[in-house]
């Protein structure tokens, strides 16, 4: 199990499913002669991608961000689409850590696609982690309940009704200690949001879909699944500043080779973490 100190805080990556993305898919518009050189596809042009949700403990609560694809939760034909080699193990790799489901107090969730959703909820609709607030923006929570014709591919009525008296929605920015914050952001979704962590001295943001994995590092690299693309880049480049040469980590929830990374002003990686599953 790969961790990451950050201040006072351990942050703990969980097994939460292995997937194969169309590669097209996740790099949008930018040419395959480009982008598998920086992450090979297979030979169905489908790249290796984690849905790894992340868990740390701070001030005596629990948080998880995100929530994996779940077991049990996705029907065949999905699991072949979406190149399901492996589900989730969340609940065992938290047994490992001596946490029980009804121990998390705290659920950030970047946005609300399946992919990061599915995990929180069982076969049967109920609440996994069902003594948590779950934390979403607005925007993200009305489009969860009321998808348009595009969204609703992936805001599914399964994955929101069992903990929808468990969300809690905030604006644009919400503060939750002196440690934890998210910030909406829009772009990969209407309502997407990155989370600030900052503990000690010491800082990471977790960029979620709008930077999915160390590939996409040029800010026009994005993903084919973005809502708002425009946003995505724009909000990537501001977040850029924030990120290269001042020795903050950038988090991944998909990259199938880094769990978090450092760069310097000319934006080569100097630290790294490494995937180990």
């Amino acid at each position: 199990m790969n961790t990451l100190r950050v201040g006072e805080i351990t942050i703990h990556w969980l097994r939460g499913g292995l997937t194969h993305f169309d590669g097209g898919a996740m790099f949008g518009v930018v040419p395959k002669a480009l982008w598998s050189k920086k992450y090979e596809p297979n030979e169905k042009n489908q790249i290796r991608c984690v849905c790894d949700p992340m868990y740390f403990e701070y001030q005596g609560k629990h948080y998880l961000i995100d929530a994996g694809i779940g077991m049990g939760r996705l029907t065949e034909k999905q699991k072949r689409n979406f190149g399901v080699a492996e589900e989730s193990f969340v609940l065992e790799d938290l047994a490992q850590l001596g946490v029980k489901p009804e121990d998390i107090d705290v659920v950030l969730m970047t946005h609300l696609h399946f992919d990061h959703i599915v995990g929180l909820t069982d076969t049967t609709g109920k609440s996994i982690f069902k003594n948590a607030t779950i934390y979403t923006t607005e925007t993200e929570w009305a489009e969860m309940k009321r998808p348009n014709i595009r969204s609703k591919a992936t805001y599914w009525p399964e994955n929101w009704h069992g903990v929808a008296h468990q969300i809690k929605t905030y604006n644009q920015f919400l503060t939750l200690n002196d440690a934890i914050m998210l910030e909406k952001t829009g772009g990969h979704s209407n309502g997407h949001a990155v989370i600030r962590i900052n503990s000690g001295g010491e800082s990471a943001i977790h960029m979620a879909d709008i930077f999915p994995t160390h590939a996409h590092q040029n800010v026009l690299w994005i993903t084919a699944y973005d809502d708002y693309p425009m946003d995505s880049i724009f909000a990537k480049e501001r977040l850029r500043d924030e990120i290269n040469g001042t020795g903050k980590w950038l988090l991944f929830y998909h990259d199938y080779f880094y769990r978090a990374l450092r760069f310097d002003e000319d934006a080569q990686i100097v630290n790294e973490v490494k995937v180990e599953r």
